[in-house]
């Protein structure tokens, strides 16, 4: 089971996010690479590392409901119980973004993708960087995402990430995504 970054790990892995790098880093179930949201270089050097067209959009990753309140507040009571009861954990859902979010996160839509880690690297770092980070797994377009820091490197040298050091979290695979109509959209 994956366990809290020591005090220099979370502190290299912050400085390098507010520096405008991309991180790499162990999630609930795949290695992820992250930025911050408000820099426009630091998600294009994620889209390019990965061959995505911004018009896909990322997933936004929280350490708490409270770091994505700017996109929940809008959201009916029956909405916010039921991503309030799939987090923290896997589960990412569609909101609505109302144009609070850069368009080179929310790519081509008028939803954002966010999720409520249970990670305890992931939710460190979004503690500690006081918001949420761009979120999207280690992997090259059409490729298997990385599973170890090994694959990151192997995929995008170590000149291009900032590791961070950890194990995956319990999950088996990926987070799920769904609407808030509760269709599936990843499984």
């Amino acid at each position: 089971m994956s366990e809290p970054l020591s005090k220099p790990e979370l502190a290299s892995a912050l400085n390098a996010l507010q520096f405008g790098a991309v991180i790499a880093c162990p999630t609930e179930a795949v290695w992820g690479l992250s930025a911050d949201p408000g820099s426009e270089p630091a998600v294009q050097q994620i889209l390019d590392l990965k061959q995505r067209p911004v018009e896909k959009g990322l997933i936004l990753v929280a350490a708490a409901e409270a770091q994505l309140e700017f996109l929940l507040s809008d959201l009916a009571p029956e909405q916010r119980a039921l991503l309030h009861a799939s987090w923290p954990g896997p589960n990412t859902w569609l909101v609505p973004h109302g144009g609070r979010v850069p368009s080179w996160v929310c790519g081509s839509h008028a939803t954002v993708a966010v999720r409520v880690s249970d990670h305890p690297g992931v939710a460190q770092l979004c503690d500690a960087f006081g918001g949420p980070l761009v979120s999207t797994s280690a992997n090259p377009a059409g490729a298997d995402p990385a599973m170890n820091a090994g694959q990151v490197l192997a995929y995008f040298g170590d000149s291009a990430v900032h590791i961070v050091p950890g194990e995956l979290g319990g999950s088996g695979r990926p987070s799920q995504i769904r609407d808030l109509a509760g269709n599936i959209i990843r499984a």
